[in-house]
């Protein structure tokens, strides 16, 4: 099992994190159904048909190490954890703001694969850290996340209404909106005077929910972008999360008033030029390509892989841009955010046997994702002849109670340029270790 230990990381100021690293290493195939998923074939059949497409395509590595992190959901603490879990960052005590580069850091490249809100516990801490990260010298990419753009799209359309049928997006978020609300509040908006010229509670839910006439104009605004099945489960979504908002808000303390004032503030902190978090959006992009490897939050389908084909992946993330900038609706229920949410279900977009093939003439052979939890780290999947490293391996603690696993969560993927793929996780016992040129070894 030992044979790659040089490869561990050194983890420098682990005892401050809370967690527990693996000191020793495992190949990647090793770990059967908790690293390698296998559909309707045995493990060794499955492992088999990763090997043919690895030697079938012949992968470009890139020039120097990424360290991928996904789905970090407003906990700081496991980013922390897990920016030491890479070897690229070292923390002399508790505090994160203690956190310097190392030696391999300061090479490196930190990607953070999308999904930085929600869930909690601090959205702000998780940005401030991430800001940090980047005044200490990182070079940090920001990849857009389904989490990110929803809250985005949400706070964006309070007192907008140049966008008609976009008026739900802030009921949208629902309940998981509150928890960022009641942080925005108690950190910005904590005096009475705040509320001074604030409209009374009426108005403030009439500019925070639809109007009436919304449940009769989105079905017609969006039947070219969406199945009826779709827009159904669309229209009784909004309808249940305008009666649960209110509540939860009440639950924690925070009237619609105060509500209403932290997604204004939310406006001034993120979209605003000179905005405390103004940086977060305007570093993000759809997608990273790095060789053969193609770095996005969820996925791709046919639709991308023809504008990357046409195009590069530059200019899919400009157009990414554009369309964010643009017409909410069209963007979200489009073929661009399919990007961020899909998770290769039957309502999703899909990515056949043509799209594919496009995406392989291109010299990508690889898609790094988060978006699916996972609880055994990391896990590789092949869906359509593409090698799939799916990397969300579960780790706010918000998931980690709901999906029962045990103490605090940390873990990266880590791409290096000598052809080693490491997966690092507090639920696998060992480093994982991808060596193409040794895949199947003993014991598969």
């Amino acid at each position: 099992m030992n044979h790659h230990r040089k490869l561990v990381p050194n983890y420098r100021g682990v005892k401050y994190t809370g967690v527990q690293l693996p000191l020793e290493t495992q190949p990647w195939l090793h770990g059967k159904k908790r690293s390698l998923q296998s559909r309707r074939q045995s493990h060794r059949q499955t492992a088999q048909q990763l090997q043919q497409l690895v030697e079938r395509y012949e992968w470009s590595w890139p020039g120097r190490t990424v360290y991928f992190f996904s789905d970090l959901h407003a906990d700081a603490e496991a980013l922390t954890a897990s920016l030491v879990a890479s070897g690229g960052v070292r923390l002399k005590a508790r505090d994160r703001r203690q956190l310097k580069l190392t030696g391999e850091g300061k090479r490196a490249q930190f990607l953070i694969g999308g999904d930085c809100f929600d869930k909690g516990p601090s959205n702000l801490e998780l940005l401030k850290t991430l800001n940090k990260l980047h005044r200490r010298g990182a070079d940090m990419r920001i990849l857009a996340g389904n989490h990110d753009v929803r809250v985005m799209l949400g706070m964006r359309s309070v007192n907008r209404r140049d966008a008609p049928g976009c008026e739900h997006f802030f009921i949208r978020m629902g309940a998981k909106a509150v928890p960022f609300l009641k942080e925005l509040n108690d950190r910005y908006l904590g005096r009475a005077h705040h509320l001074k010229n604030v409209p009374g509670k009426k108005q403030c839910r009439q500019r925070l929910y639809p109007p009436d006439r919304w449940f009769d104009e989105f079905p017609l605004a969006v039947a070219e972008l969406l199945p009826q099945k779709v827009i159904d489960k669309e229209l009784q979504r909004v309808r249940e999360k305008q009666v649960d908002f209110e509540q939860r808000c009440e639950e924690a303390g925070l009237s619609i008033r105060r509500a209403y004032a932290a997604a204004l503030q939310w406006q001034r902190l993120f979209l605003r030029d000179k905005g405390e978090f103004s940086w977060f959006y305007k570093r993000m992009r759809l997608a990273m390509r790095k060789g053969s490897f193609l770095f996005v939050h969820a996925g791709l389908d046919n639709n991308i892989a023809h504008l990357i084909d046409q195009n590069g992946v530059k200019q899919l993330n400009r157009e990414f841009k554009k369309q964010l900038k643009g017409d909410p609706m069209r963007f979200y229920y489009g073929p661009v955010a399919n990007a961020i949410r899909t998770k290769y279900r039957p309502g999703d977009r899909q990515l056949t046997g043509a799209g594919a093939r496009q995406v392989h003439a291109n010299d990508m052979h690889v898609i790094v994702h988060g978006h699916k939890s996972m609880r055994n780290g990391q896990r590789i999947t092949m869906r359509k002849s593409i090698v799939h490293f799916e990397c969300d391996v579960t780790l706010d603690r918000h998931s980690r109670a709901r999906d029962g696993l045990k103490g605090a969560g940390a873990g990266v993927t880590i791409i290096r340029p000598d052809k080693k793929i490491l997966g690092i996780s507090t639920d696998h016992p060992y480093v994982k270790v991808f060596d193409p040129n040794n895949l199947l070894g003993s014991g598969v």
